[in-house]
């Protein structure tokens, strides 16, 4: 690895701990409920400057807060002096532990900023501003997620609804949500239907003006193909598209995919697979996981690469323990400040 040792860099120093975000409600979908849960903070300081990164690691992939910690703490001694490098230390840290690589990738970036005394974004060559963010409508009872919806009205500019009550009320849900307001909608039904389920369902939700559906079958499920050709929505893919290796596959089954930095291990990472998608004329989606604003800010920073943002993981919270995010008009703003601009509560 090139070295800055020359010019009168010192090596890059990494701490990590395990903290803790609390939703302001209970957050419900498919696969379960999630209330309080375990993130990494990640630290890096180099003559006098941190850096910081978040992990949310993803259960789905059999990942955890420890988990993550030991990842970063087997591998904090291979960051080397320079932390513009960030090809050359991403590629040498091995390919699992996604979310830890993602709080790596982002503490670099964040470091980088503040050594140049620029935010991210600039850095990247990107706008400041991307799309509107979504809301989610975490799955209820059709009347419930209809008051949700309608408490958030004029907040919000679109609204994602978690669907997969394998109760035979979904398009229930969405028709009672359509009642209480007229933003744009998006449903999320992760993994939870059969393809006869979803052909079933689809068309009803087109009716209603839902404008994509995330993830209705399981990931592999050898039938997507065909539910792609006959939807009368478009199909965007999550648990089916993890990193950049996944792209290519994902266009034979969707017309879409959800790029989060927690799932593909990062700023960069997810930059390539925006690139990618673009060259097989996928539409692209940014998503999260519930974490804080320093999660959240890395995502901001790369928004206006993407058609679709749901980066609303912060403002679920009870309280953000790292503000920094601008929400305005229904959109997550990132800090014009060196780094990701975000600071401890």
């Amino acid at each position: 690895m090139y070295s800055q040792a020359a010019v009168g860099f010192s090596p890059v120093d990494l701490s990590a701990r395990i903290g803790t975000v609390t939703t302001a409600e209970p957050f419900v979908i498919a696969r379960g409920t999630e209330e309080v849960s375990e993130v990494l903070w990640v630290e890096l300081r180099q003559d006098g400057v941190i850096g910081r990164g978040e992990a949310a690691p993803i259960p789905r992939y059999a990942e955890s807060a420890q988990s993550a910690l030991a990842y970063v703490e087997e591998f904090a001694a291979s960051l080397g002096d320079d932390p513009f490098a960030v090809e050359e230390i991403m590629e040498q840290l091995p390919q699992r532990e996604f979310a830890a690589r993602a709080a790596i990738d982002a503490a670099l970036h964040d470091l980088q900023g503040k050594l140049v005394g620029r935010p991210v974004y600039q850095l990247l060559g990107l706008p400041r501003v991307g799309p509107p963010t979504s809301w989610t409508i975490w799955l209820g009872d059709p009347e419930d997620m209809a008051r949700r919806a309608a408490k958030v009205a004029g907040r919000f500019r679109r609204l994602k609804l978690k669907l997969g009550g394998d109760d035979g009320l979904d398009v229930e849900r969405v028709r009672a949500v359509r009642g209480a307001t007229d933003v744009p909608l998006q449903v999320d039904v992760n993994e939870a239907w059969t393809i006869e389920q979803a052909l079933d369902a689809l068309p009803q939700l087109a009716e209603l003006g839902v404008e994509y559906c995330e993830q209705p079958l399981a990931a592999g499920d050898p039938r997507g193909a065909e539910l792609k050709r006959d939807s009368p929505i478009p199909i965007y893919v999550d648990e089916d598209c993890h990193t950049l290796a996944d792209v290519a596959a994902c266009a034979e089954r969707a017309h879409g995919i959800n790029v989060k930095l927690a799932k593909s291990g990062g700023i960069r990472e997810a930059v390539r697979m925006v690139h990618a998608a673009r060259a097989l004329e996928l539409g692209c989606m940014l998503g999260c996981m519930i974490e804080s604003g320093l999660g959240i800010a890395a995502g901001a920073h790369i928004a206006s690469l993407f058609d679709h943002v749901d980066l609303d993981g912060n403002i679920l919270l009870a309280l953000d323990p790292w503000p920094g995010v601008q929400f305005a008009d229904g959109v997550q703003i990132p800090a014009d400040l060196p780094g990701l601009g975000v600071s401890p509560a």
